[in-house]
This record gives C-alpha cells, sequence and structure tokens, in this order.
C-alpha cells in the first residue's frame, strides 16, 4: 500500500519534501492551500535538508547534528501532515493530484446497498391472537441461512379484508434477526378478524429491501399462546 511520503526513511522524507515544496509552491491553490502555508513549508523542507545532509556527511556527523536532524524531521512530519489533511479535505483536489505530491490516497468503502430480494412470509401457527409466521428467502425457500448482505427482517402487520398499498399504513411489529417470530394482535382486535402479516429484509446499515407478498389469516378469540 502506498504511504504518505513523510512516513517514509530520512530519505525517502528529504527527496519526497523536496517534490511536495515544489508542487504546492508553485501552484498552491491548486491543493486547497495559500501561498503563506507553501512558504512556510518550503523553509522547514530547507532547513530538514540541511540538517539531514550534515548528519549523514561523515565529515560533519556528531550527536549535534544528528539531534538537529531530528527536531527537524520532527517540525518538518508535523507541518506535511497537517497540510496533507487539507489537501485530502479539499473536494477540487483529485486523487492524481494526491499521488503526484506523494501523498496517499485513502480507499472510502463502497456504499452498502439495500437488499435486492424479498423474503417470503410463511403462516406457522394461530392461537388466540398470536401468530406464528417464518421468514425465508424467496428465491432459496430451503435455505437454512439468510441471503448475502442480510442481517435480518423488519416485520408489519395490517388488520383488515385487505392489505393497504400505502406502506406507511401498516404497523411495525420490530424487527428479528432469526426465522421465527411471533406477531401478538391487542385485545382490540375482535376474534376471526383477518390479519395481514409482511416483512422486509434489512441490511446492517438497518436498510430494508423490498417487501415480501402479504400472507393473511384470521385470529381467534380467547387467550394468546405461551412462547
Amino acid at each position: 500500500m502506498a504511504r504518505n511520503f513523510f512516513n517514509g526513511t530520512d530519505a525517502e522524507l528529504n527527496t519526497g519534501s523536496a517534490a511536495f515544496s515544489t508542487k504546492i509552491t508553485a501552484t498552491p491553490v491548486a491543493f486547497g492551500l495559500v501561498a503563506a502555508q507553501a512558504t512556510a513549508y518550503a523553509a522547514l523542507s530547507t532547513a530538514y535538508t540541511t540538517a539531514y545532509l550534515a548528519a549523514i556527511d561523515p565529515l560533519t556527523r556528531t550527536k549535534a547534528k544528528i539531534a538537529a536532524k531530528n527536531q527537524a524531521k520532527v517540525n518538518l512530519k508535523a507541518m506535511a501532515s497537517n497540510l496533507a489533511k487539507i489537501i485530502d479535505g479539499t473536494p477540487t483536489v483529485t486523487n492524481e493530484q494526491k499521488i503526484d505530491l506523494g501523498l496517499n490516497v485513502r480507499a472510502h468503502p463502497s456504499p452498502i446497498p439495500p437488499p435486492g430480494v424479498q423474503p417470503a412470509v410463511n403462516v406457522l401457527l394461530v392461537q388466540g391472537r398470536a401468530v406464528r409466521v417464518r421468514i425465508i428467502d424467496s428465491a432459496v425457500p430451503t435455505k437454512r441461512g439468510k441471503p448475502a448482505g442480510v442481517l435480518g427482517a423488519s416485520v408489519y402487520s395490517f388488520v383488515g379484508t385487505s392489505y393497504p398499498i400505502d406502506p406507511t399504513a401498516w404497523f411495525f411489529e420490530g424487527t428479528t434477526t432469526k426465522k421465527l417470530f411471533d406477531v401478538q394482535f391487542p385485545d382490540s382486535v375482535a376474534g376471526g378478524a383477518q390479519v395481514w402479516i409482511m416483512a422486509k429484509w434489512f441490511n446492517k446499515t438497518t436498510q430494508n429491501g423490498p417487501p415480501s407478498v402479504p400472507v393473511t389469516t384470521f385470529v381467534q378469540g380467547g387467550l394468546s399462546m405461551v412462547v
């Protein structure tokens, strides 16, 4: 993976910084900078080059020269990092420009699309006003797991002789990551009333996919099942 020039060796910092300074000095605005920033950076880059060459030359290399080089390196890297953040945050600066400056281009994760398939809902049991359903992959009903990219299902219900087309008319029952889900209708729903249940897959970012084909059944009077 490519890295920023200022995270390399002392030699890489020296050559990379010189190239970086030349480019931002020539056209600072093109990189989201101002001339004063480019001028200040050029001074630090020149200071580092001077200290670096003195520290690696056997004729001038001393503990004091090495310490001076190390301090100049700290100063240069700090400003290089700050300018890199400004450049990276400038929308008009392209990845090509960043690479040309010796900067790492961060990979941005691709957006996660919502599920593209619908689940299937099967009514398993009705006891009182409780309805147990199984939610499965409509494309592969025998599959034990969920479709790729699916975390769970959102479940909705409706009471009436026909289900509504308007999605806002459905009552949200909750979410589940399991196949089985119990819908508990309130006592205000009369025994023998027709009810509808449908579900939507959702992914890890809680985006819902298309709704299932609604299934219908009739609730009973009396007590609900104990789960």
